[in-house]
Order: structure tokens, then C-alpha cells, then sequence
């Protein structure tokens, strides 16, 4: 969120201004880049406009190809030309040239482009839902498994392990080495950071400042790379999420210094401020409520949803067509080439609502089973509901963003405080978790709802000053989000208790290195993890394990209690499996009275808590020790 590149050099910022500013510049090789670079064949998405840039390119406006030209467009800026091509035919290699004044004129720039055969069943593909537990790494930090990539020729930022906020060597080798270690902890997918391309001279290491958006940053590997990881993940029966960004690129992304059209981004020429650092910037209120708000002022709207991220993060504009197109495609682009198996999209109620639902709209017509998870980072359940598909909330408004999932923020918010809380009150402790629940109601589809403890932005749960290493604490946590609705994600570390706190220490403190995955590290919480880490870690793996192939959990109705004594009852069944879940958040024991839940136990006498394995009676009163969780399943 608003961390994101607040700390960019002031270098950048000057050189973003003079670039808008000044007149289009002229590139010195006739044809410098072509967007995309191939395509496939049998897409729904079959007419590609394709991106021509490069000096005066403009003025090669007859096209003659083996494939239809439907449009050839020029835009205010002569180094541009966009051709869209009908690519419905076989796969094959195909020509494309581009003439001045007339193609038997012999001033002509050949083209070849590629249109590949699509993989078998690619439409078909089924993304990631309940039944996955992901896991979210931040692969700077993760483990470094190509060290010779560490520092790139051409791009600004060197490695620095010793400055927090610097590129510490991680990368998708890194990920690719422990892809068994993540496999065995339970987790069937991984979301990643971005791993595009971010050249901005400091903090590039969570690359949401992307460059260009057809390469793979090398200071993480190669394109070839990222299509090795998803490939290794499938071997695995596991997924891969990119995580998308839509709304924002950085100041130095190549196209930034040459814009397409001066309509590509979001400028305001008539802002009130005379000390914005950047010409035609005006920076987002981040008042996202303003998007739904019928209330609203025109001004509200027009600078939550088109000022800039910061001043570094140019807004995307997507109601110009050529850049919402591109989006779209270059979206497409990647979940064909790598495989994608889902997106996670960054800052989503920060882009422009009718932009972002047609980009999403397009990628759901290609993949029809797919699945998109939208950055939703809002607290009141009704808000977040809104941008879900088929909101009936939105709909007052005339409005259906087509996104498959949203982000469970304010489960994350009760999550935050309640298991500090040893009394529960009318609305502390467990009424918190409770409260959550029974808005449910609002969400169009509940399970399809990501839950989560923490992530890359927000504070470490077992950081100082949340549950401060405590590991009852984090079993409370973990027994929630890995058995109530929804996608649970986990944090890369969370499992072996990395600590962290970003309002004392910065983003970088939550970003932590993963202890073994740098040669040399003291410690190797991925082989050899030291007792307290194998105590969180083997708590993890036994209940993501249990869940992997749990249906009732994935998919279960929820049935739940009121909290009594900060103890916290629910249940999952679907009518042939049922799963009861004790989450006591009392530091005392707590005694139930188990004919308070007749209607989850129905006619069961006995049931295993998965947890520690033991046989329990479900007739009469059962005993729960303080800050303990138990996960009984039982058959009626």
C-alpha cells in the first residue's frame, strides 16, 4: 500500500518531470520494442493489437502481413503505431511489414512474429480456490539461489544484505530449491511479489514500481525462469499466483519517458498545488470509500481514483483504450506463457471502476475457471463485499466489477488484537472473530474470500508488540484462518515464528531474510530449523496437512456459536463430514457444555481432535485448556 516507494530517490522524480514535460523523444533505432512480442493461436482473445515503437515509427503506416490488418492507429506521438492483426489462423511464423509511403517503395521494416500453438486445455485451466492453502513470499527474501544475479549491468540497484530496505539476492531459483519445503509444510500454491522488472535506484526489492512489463527483473532470473517455477509447481500439484498490478507503474518504465499518448496516464494540468514534485502529478487521497460513497463530490472521486499512488507510481489511465488493451493483453500474455494458475491484484479499489472491471471481465471471458484475488484493503465488510462479482451492494449502483475473490481485511483486523485479548467484553476478544462471520451475508460467494493472519504489508503476527512470540498465540491464529471459510494464505515465515515490526523498524523488518536460504546463514530453518522455529513449524504442517485434503473444510457449511468465557465454537459439515472447531481464548480452562451444540454434533458420541491425536467424548462436558484450539472431526 502507500509504503510502497515513498523512499525512491529524488533523482527519479526529476527525471519523470523533465520526461513529461518535454517534447517526445527520439529513440535512435528505427524499431526499438513490438507488444507483445508472439501470441497463440485458438485464443478468444484472437485480435491482438499489437505495439510498435521506435523513432518516427508512425510514419510506417502501411502494414502489409500474412495476418488481417483490421486497424492501424497513430497516436499524438509519431514514435508509436498500433496494428491490430486478426490471429485466428494456425499457428505458424508469420511476416509483417511495416511501410513508408507505400510497401513497393522499398523503405520497409520486416517483422517476423511468432503465433504459437496454445497448450491443450489452457482455457480450460482451473485456478486456485478453497481447497488451496497459498503461501505468499516475498522472494528478495527468500532464499538466493543464483548468486551471480544478485547485481545486473543496466539496472540502478546493487545487493545489499546490510540495508534493510536494499535487494538482498533472493530470487526465483531461490524459490524453485524449496519448493519441497513448501510442499511438505501443506501449502498447494504460491503467490509471489512481483517479479517484474522495478529499476528504481533504491527500495526496488518489492518491484511494485515495475519498468517494463514483458520482462522478468534479472537481478530474480529470467522469463524462462518464472515458467521453470510454474512448471516445477504443477509437477507438485501445486499453483502459481502472479501478483498484477494495474494501477500504477514506476516513473521508470521505459514507456513513461516517451509516452504512447499524453492520455496513457492520469495528469492533472489544473491542480491547485504549486509544490508537487512531479509536472501533471497529483497524489491519491487513498480515500478508497469515495469509490462507492452516492454522496460523493466529483473532486473526492476524481483524486482517490486517478491521483497517483506516490509520486514515483504514475497512474495507469485506463479509460484511454490503447492502455487498458495492453493491460488486458499483457495479462493474457503472461498467463499463457508461464501458466498462470491466478492473479492477486494489487491495490484493486485504487483503479478506475469501470476500467478494471472490463480488464477483469476480459481475463474471466479467457478463462472462464480461472480465479483473480483484488487487494481490497478496506474495514467494513460491506465495502470490501462491494467489489466482489455479482455484488448485490453494487448492483444498487449499476456496477459489477466480474472479481472472482476479495481479500478478508477485516479478519485480518480482529485477527490483529483479539487473541491479546484475554476478556472477551461485548466486543473484544472472540466477539471480534464472531462479528466477522455473521456479516457473511454481504459476500456474494463466502468461500471464495481470501483469509489471512498477515502479509507482506502489515505488521508480523509473532512480531514484538502483537503476539510477541508467543506460540499458543499463533496456534489460535492459525486454527482459525486454516479451518474457517475461504482461501487461507500464510506469509513465508509466519511458520517458524519470524518476528518483525514495521512501525518501529520499517518495512524491511517484516521482510525479514528466511534464515538457510543464503549460503552461510547461522541458522537453516528450512533443513535444520532450531527448536522453537520446529515447534511452529511442526503445529503448521500437521493441520495444513489435514486440511489439504479435507473437503469439508474447503467447501463446509459454517455453522457458529456465540463466544462465551472468550471461547469460540463453529462448525464445518457438508452432510457426510463434519469438523468442529474450539478456539479458547481464555489463559484459564474453560469447561463446555456440549448439549449447547447439539445442532453441530447431531447424534455423535465420540470424535478425534486432529491435533493432538487423542479420542474425545462429545456427550456431556468437555474440557479445553486455556489458549488452546482443538479441530475435532467426528462422523454421525
Amino acid at each position: 500500500m502507500k509504503h510502497k516507494a515513498h523512499f525512491l530517490s529524488v533523482v527519479f522524480v526529476l527525471a519523470f518531470a523533465k520526461a513529461v514535460t518535454a517534447q517526445y523523444t527520439q529513440v535512435e533505432q528505427p524499431l526499438e520494442h513490438i507488444e507483445p512480442r508472439f501470441w497463440w493461436s485458438e485464443m478468444e482473445h484472437d485480435e491482438v493489437e499489437v505495439m510498435f515503437h521506435g523513432a518516427n515509427i508512425a510514419h510506417y503506416d502501411e502494414v502489409n502481413s500474412d495476418f488481417t490488418i483490421l486497424n492501424v492507429r497513430k497516436t499524438d506521438n509519431p514514435n508509436y503505431l498500433f496494428v491490430t492483426f486478426d490471429m485466428s489462423i494456425e499457428p505458424n511464423r508469420y511476416k509483417i511489414n511495416l511501410c513508408k509511403e507505400g510497401c513497393d517503395k522499398g523503405d520497409t521494416i520486416p517483422v517476423v512474429y511468432d503465433l504459437l500453438e496454445r497448450q491443450k486445455n489452457s482455457k480450460e485451466r482451473k485456478g486456485f480456490d478453497s481447497s488451496d492453502a497459498i503461501y505468499l513470499i516475498m522472494p528478495d527474501r527468500f532464499s538466493n539461489g543464483d548468486p551471480s544475479n544478485d547485481s545486473v549491468e543496466g539496472l540502478a540497484e546493487k545487493a545489499n544484505r546490510d540495508f534493510k530496505g536494499g535487494r538482498h539476492g533472493g530470487d526465483i531459483q531461490g524459490i524453485i530449491d524449496h519448493l519441497d519445503y513448501i510442499d511438505e509444510l501443506g501449502a498447494t500454491a504460491i503467490w509471489s511479489t512481483p517479479l517484474l522488472e522495478d529499476n528504481d535506484a533504491r527500495y526496488s526489492y518489492h518491484t511494485y514500481a515495475q519498468s517494463d512489463l514483458y520482462r522478468i527483473d534479472p537481478r530474480y532470473g529470467t522469463n524462462e525462469d518464472y515458467k521453470r517455477l510454474g512448471d516445477e509447481l504443477h509437477k507438485r500439484d501445486m499453483k502459481l499466483i502472479m501478483d498484477y498490478v494495474t494501477n500504477h507503474w514506476g516513473a521508470t518504465h521505459w514507456m513513461m519517458q516517451d509516452l504512447p499518448t499524453k492520455t496513457w496516464i492520469h495528469q492533472f494540468d489544473d491542480n491547485e498545488g504549486k509544490d508537487f514534485p512531479v509536472a501533471g502529478y497529483a497524489n491519491s487521497s487513498y480515500r478508497q470509500t469515495t469509490q462507492m460513497d452516492p454522496n460523493v463530490s466529483k473532486r473526492d472521486a476524481i483524486y482517490a481514483e486517478k491521483g497517483w499512488f506516490v509520486s514515483t507510481m504514475p497512474d495507469i489511465n485506463q479509460s484511454e483504450p490503447l492502455a487498458l488493451n495492453y493491460l488486458i493483453q499483457n495479462t493474457i500474455w503472461w498467463i499463457e506463457y508461464a501458466g498462470l494458475d491466478g492473479l492477486r491484484v494489487d491495490t484493486y479499489s485504487y483503479n478506475e471502476k469501470e476500467g478494471i472491471a472490463k480488464w477483469t471481465k476480459a481475463i474471466m471471458d479467457e478463462y472462464p475457471n480461472f480465479n483473480i484475488v483484488g487487494e481490497t484493503w478496506l474495514h467494513d465488510q460491506a465495502q470490501i463485499a462491494y467489489w466482489q462479482q455479482d455484488s448485490k451492494i453494487a448492483a444498487i449502483q449499476d456496477y459489477n466489477t466480474h472479481l472472482p475473490s476479495v481479500m478478508d481485511f477485516t479478519l485480518h483486523d480482529a485477527i490483529m488484537v483479539a487473541f491479546n485479548e484475554n476478556e472477551q467484553g461485548w466486543d473484544k476478544g472472540m466477539s471480534k472473530v464472531y462479528e466477522n462471520f455473521v456479516n457473511d451475508f454481504l459476500y456474494p460467494d463466502i468461500d471464495n474470500i481470501l483469509v489471512f493472519a498477515g502479509n507482506h504489508d502489515t505488521n508480523r503476527i509473532n512480531g514484538n508488540g502483537l503476539y510477541d512470540g508467543d506460540l499458543a498465540k499463533y496456534k489460535l491464529a492459525m486454527t482459525l484462518v486454516l479451518t474457517t471459510r475461504g482461501i487461507p494464505q500464510l506469509y513465508y515465515g509466519d511458520e517458524i515464528g519470524m518476528a518483525g515490526n514495521r512501525d518501529t523498524d520499517g518495512d524491511g523488518d517484516i521482510r525479514r531474510d528466511f534464515p538457510g536460504g543464503w549460503k552461510g546463514d547461522v541458522v537453516n530453518a528450512f533443513d535444520q530449523p532450531t527448536k522453537s522455529q520446529k515447534a511452529y513449524q511442526d503445529f503448521t504442517k500437521k493441520l495444513l496437512n489435514y486440511r489439504k485434503n479435507k473437503e469439508v473444510i474447503h467447501s463446509g457449511k459454517l455453522l457458529q456459536y456465540v463466544p462465551e468465557n472468550n471461547c469460540y465454537v463453529y462448525f464445518r459439515e457438508n452432510g457426510v463430514d463434519s469438523v468442529m472447531v474450539v478456539i479458547n481464548n481464555n489463559p484459564e480452562s474453560v469447561t463446555l457444555d456440549l448439549n449447547r451444540f447439539k445442532e453441530g454434533i447431531y447424534t455423535a458420541k465420540e470424535g478425534t481432535d486432529i491435533l493432538t491425536d487423542k479420542k474425545l467424548s462429545l456427550r456431556g462436558k468437555l474440557k479445553v485448556d486455556g489458549k488452546t484450539s482443538m479441530v475435532i472431526e467426528y462422523s454421525f
